[in-house]
Formats: C-alpha cells, sequence, structure tokens
C-alpha cells in the first residue's frame, strides 16, 4: 500500500503495520491508525504517521535511546485493554517537540505511547510520576 503523506512524500506500508488508537491521541482524538516508519536522516526518530489525515505525522523516539532509567509500570486496566501478555509485545515511545535549534529539541517523557506490537493496537497514557519531564530535553550538553 501507499500513502503520500504532506511532509515525508510518498510512503509505502503493509496493512498488517497499521496501529489502531481506539481512544485517538490527546488531540486527535479523532485519528484511529497510523503506520510508524524511521527517518532517513536521523536513525534516532521515527515518524508516526496518521493514515486518515496525511498531514499529521508525529515524530517519535524509543526514550530508552536518551534516558537509559527510564522505567514505569503499565497500569493494569492498559495492560488489559491493549491485551498485552508478554514484555516483549510492548512498544514504547515518546512524542517529540521539533525546533530549528537541535538544542531546545524536547521529548515528552511524562506521556509515553504504549503500542502492543503484536496485536497492533495502543495508547498514550500520562505517569502519575514527578520523575519525568514534560519536556525533556534531548541533546544535553556534558
Amino acid at each position: 500500500m501507499k500513502l503520500n503523506t504532506k511532509y515525508h512524500g510518498a510512503i509505502e506500508f503493509e496493512k498488517e503495520n497499521i496501529i489502531t488508537f481506539k481512544k485517538g491521541l490527546p488531540g486527535f482524538e479523532n485519528l484511529k491508525e497510523y503506520i510508524i516508519f524511521p527517518l532517513e536522516e536521523n536513525k534516532i526518530f521515527s515518524i508516526m504517521q496518521s493514515l486518515e489525515d496525511t498531514s499529521v505525522g508525529i515524530p517519535v523516539l524509543s526514550p530508552f535511546s536518551i534516558c537509559n532509567d527510564y522505567e514505569f509500570s503499565i497500569p493494569q486496566e492498559i495492560t488489559e485493554s491493549l491485551c498485552i501478555k508478554s514484555q516483549e509485545d510492548v512498544l514504547v515511545l515518546n512524542t517529540v517537540t521539533i525546533n530549528s535549534n537541535y538544542k531546545s529539541i524536547t521529548t515528552n517523557l511524562k506521556a509515553p505511547i504504549i503500542i502492543n506490537i503484536k496485536d497492533k493496537i495502543g495508547e498514550q497514557i500520562i505517569l502519575d510520576n514527578d520523575k519525568y519531564e514534560i519536556k525533556h530535553p534531548i541533546f544535553q550538553e556534558d
């Protein structure tokens, strides 16, 4: 299948790669189906592209690529609603806020996107944990 996106051109994808968000995502509640593809220019980032609105492509990354000690428990109701049976079935992503100044690029560690990669369903949750920030800088100075 092929999707002509507004910002990333034509993207080839397979029907089995479609991830369904029953509740949508905060701010995009009406958009339920997405695909994820890596950004060729920068392997740390991927795009979570809406299939219903080709102008909506959300930059995401794995929190573990920037935060070695990132950990949380998935609430039982989310585990059940996403039919998660094993840790190996879970993909965790965080949204990214892009800025022309790379030092101002941030990720939202407070609201991870949880995806059951086996059943291709997902949901964004908000952690009840003050340890993680909504605007966590990705490129930290040493």
